[in-house]
C-alpha cells in the first residue's frame, strides 16, 4: 500500500488541513444551526417563525460557500471564504439575542461553543483566534446594547462578557498547542518519509548488488563446469587434427582426389570446432590481464566482422559510424567475435520481424579515455521478461537445434576482460542496443 504524499511545505500542509477541516466544520455547522429550531421552540416560540428563516438562509450562505471549495476561486481562497462562513452563525446568533432577551437570553451559550469549536477544529493563528474572539464578544456587546430597553441587568452582562472571554482565551490556548502539534506531526512526517525514501533507494540498489551478485555465481559456475569439458574436448581435438594432417601427407592421399578432399572438409571441421573451443575458452577463464592486450585499429575489426557475417546480413542495410581515430587496446580476434555475435543477432531480429527497411547501425565514439561500440537495430526487440537473462550461459529464445545461447555469454565476457561491460537496451517490436566500450592506448 503507497502512503500518501506529504506536502511540500508546512504552508501547503496547513492550507491542505484547513481545506478539509473548514469543509467538516461547514457539515457541522450546517447541522446544528438547522438542529437550533427545536431550541426556538422550546424557549421563544414566538419568534420561532423569523428565527427558522435566519437559520435556513444562514445555513443556504455556509452551503454555498462549501460548495465553492471545489471550484478554483474557492480553492485559491479558502482563507478568506472561512473567515467569511464562520462569522455568518455569530452575527446570526448576535441578532437572536437582540431580537429576544438580550444579556438573559439563551443564545448566549451558541455563541460561547462556536469560539470554542472554531478554535480546536480550524488552524487559525494565535491573531486570528484573538480577533475571532473580539469580534464575537462585540457582537453580543452591540447585540445588547442596541435593544430600545438596553441592558437590564448589568451584572449578567459584564458575567456574559466574563464567559466570552474566558472562552476566547480558551480558542488561543487551543490555536497555539494545536500549531505546535500539527508543526511537529508535520516534521515527524517528513523525516519518516525521507527515511522511507531513503530505504527505497538502499532496497533498488541492493536488489541491482544482489542481481549482479547472481549474475556473477552463474558465470563463475558454468566457467568452472566449462574448464574441465573444454580441456577434455580440445585434446581429442588435436589428435584429430594430428591424424588428419598425416593423413594428407600420405601418398594414397596425394593420388585419390575424392580422399583428399574429404580429408580437407574434415580438417576445416575440427578447426571450426577448434575455433569454438578457443572462444569458449574466453568465457571459462575470465581472468583479466593473462591474454595479450595489443593496440589495434577498431575501424579494421568492425568491417572485418560485417565482411565475415555478410551471408547473414543479405538484405540488411549496415550503416557505420566511425570517429578518425579508432585505435584501441585488446585483443582483435576476440572483439571481432564479440561484433560478429551481435550483428549476427541483430539479423536475426531483423529476419523475425520481417521489416520493409532493415537496418543496424553500429556507431563507434569517443568516451573519455575509452571508445564506445554501439550495435542498434530495427528489428523485433527484446521482451522485458528476458532482457535481464540474454548474458546468462545457455538461455537463448532460438528454436531446439538453433543454438546453445552461448554467444553472448561469451562475448559478455570477452568485454568484461577488456574493463567493460555489455550492455542492453531495447523496445519490444521497435529495436534493440548493444552497448560495450574498449580502452585507448596511452
Amino acid at each position: 500500500m503507497v502512503s500518501p504524499q506529504l506536502p511540500a511545505t508546512y504552508e501547503d500542509a496547513q492550507k491542505q488541513h484547513l481545506r478539509f477541516y473548514s469543509r467538516v466544520t461547514c457539515i457541522v455547522t450546517i447541522v446544528l444551526i438547522l438542529s437550533g429550531v427545536g431550541l426556538d421552540a422550546a424557549f421563544y416560540p414566538q419568534y420561532r417563525s423569523e428565527f427558522a428563516v435566519a437559520r435556513v438562509l444562514v445555513a443556504v450562505l455556509i452551503l454555498a460557500t462549501l460548495l465553492s471549495y471545489w471550484t478554483p476561486f474557492g480553492e485559491r481562497n479558502i482563507r478568506g471564504l472561512t473567515y467569511v462562513w464562520i462569522a455568518l452563525p455569530q452575527l446570526m446568533i448576535a441578532w437572536m439575542i437582540f431580537h429576544s432577551d438580550g444579556e438573559r437570553s439563551i443564545y448566549f451559550v451558541g455563541l460561547t461553543f462556536a469560539i470554542s469549536g472554531i478554535g480546536f477544529f480550524l488552524p487559525l493563528s494565535i491573531i486570528e483566534a484573538l480577533l475571532f474572539s473580539l469580534s464575537t464578544l462585540a457582537m453580543y456587546v452591540v447585540a445588547c446594547m442596541a435593544r430600545p430597553s438596553g441592558v437590564q441587568e448589568t451584572m449578567v452582562f459584564l458575567g456574559q462578557i466574563m464567559f466570552i472571554l474566558f472562552y476566547g482565551l480558551i480558542s488561543v490556548v487551543i490555536s497555539v498547542y494545536s500549531g505546535r502539534w500539527r508543526l511537529r506531526a508535520y516534521r515527524l512526517q517528513s523525516e519518516v518519509q525521507d527515511k522511507n525514501e531513503e530505504l527505497l533507494e538502499k532496497n533498488r540498489l541492493l536488489a541491482e548488488v544482489k542481481g549482479q551478485l547472481l549474475q556473477r555465481e552463474k558465470m563463475a559456475a558454468i566457467g568452472t563446469l566449462s574448464a574441465g569439458l573444454l580441456h577434455e574436448l580440445n585434446n581429442p581435438v588435436n589428435y584429430s587434427l594430428m591424424a588428419i594432417n598425416m593423413g594428407l601427407t600420405c601418398k594414397g592421399a596425394q593420388s585419390d582426389e575424392m580422399l583428399k578432399e574429404s580429408l580437407v572438409d574434415a580438417r576445416e571441421g575440427m578447426q571450426r570446432i577448434q575455433n569454438i573451443v578457443t572462444d569458449l575458452k574466453t568465457f571459462a577463464y575470465q581472468k583479466p590481464g593473462q591474454d595479450s592486450m595489443r593496440p589495434f585499429l577498431l575501424e579494421n575489426a568492425v568491417r572485418s566482422a560485417v565482411r565475415l557475417a555478410g551471408y547473414e546480413l543479405k538484405g540488411i542495410d549496415v550503416a557505420i559510424a566511425l570517429p578518425q581515430d579508432s585505435h584501441v587496446l585488446g585483443d582483435e580476434p576476440a572483439i571481432i567475435g564479440v561484433l560478429i555475435n551481435l550483428l549476427s543477432n541483430a539479423a536475426l531480429a531483423l529476419q523475425v520481424a520481417k521489416r520493409e527497411q532493415p537496418r543496424i547501425a553500429v556507431t563507434v565514439e569517443p568516451k573519455g579515455q575509452r571508445l564506445g561500440v554501439s550495435v542498434r537495430d530495427n528489428g523485433s526487440g527484446i521482451d522485458p521478461a528476458n532482457l535481464t537473462r540474454v548474458f546468462e550461459p545457455f538461455f537463448t529464445t532460438r528454436d531446439v537445434g538453433a543454438g546453445l545461447g552461448l554467444g553472448l555469454s561469451v562475448s559478455y565476457g570477452i568485454v568484461q576482460r577488456h574493463g567493460g561491460t555489455l550492455a542492453v537496451e531495447s523496445e519490444l517490436g521497435s529495436w534493440t542496443e548493444f552497448t560495450f566500450d574498449l580502452p585507448r592506448p596511452e
